[in-house]
């Protein structure tokens, strides 16, 4: 692992369409109800099974919920052989710093079921 990378510096090297993965290991449940934009999921307890996925990648963020465990799993994938040339790094303050800050996207699901639900007024 590389260290810790800001909510700010994750949004300016995805609004600058930089060569970036940003995983997000929630469950995916969770994924879909929330997310930064153009992040990808593969949670947590899949990261093992599925860490070849992210082979040759130039630069990985991880994140998660507070900053936490996304700091274990970016441990993860920058031990493995494949990402050995990799910057890896955690997002700090996670999802919740990033979402105060810039707000998150929903599924395009809920955003239709939202306009099609009765309005209570």
């Amino acid at each position: 692992m590389d260290g810790e990378i800001s909510p700010d510096e994750v949004k300016e090297l995805l609004e600058d369409d930089a060569d970036v993965r940003v995983i997000d290991i929630r469950d995916e449940q969770s994924f879909n109800h929330s997310r930064i934009p153009d992040s990808e999921n593969i949670p947590f307890h899949e990261l093992t099974s599925r860490v070849e996925e992210l082979e040759g990648e130039d630069r990985i963020v991880t994140v998660c919920p507070h900053g936490k465990a996304s700091v274990q799993a970016a441990q993860l994938i920058g031990s493995y052989e494949g990402t050995a040339d990799a910057t890896v790094e955690s997002m700090e303050g996670g999802l919740e710093k990033y979402g105060l800050k810039f707000g998150l996207i929903g599924s395009e699901d809920e955003a239709d079921e939202s306009a099609n639900a009765e309005s209570p007024f």
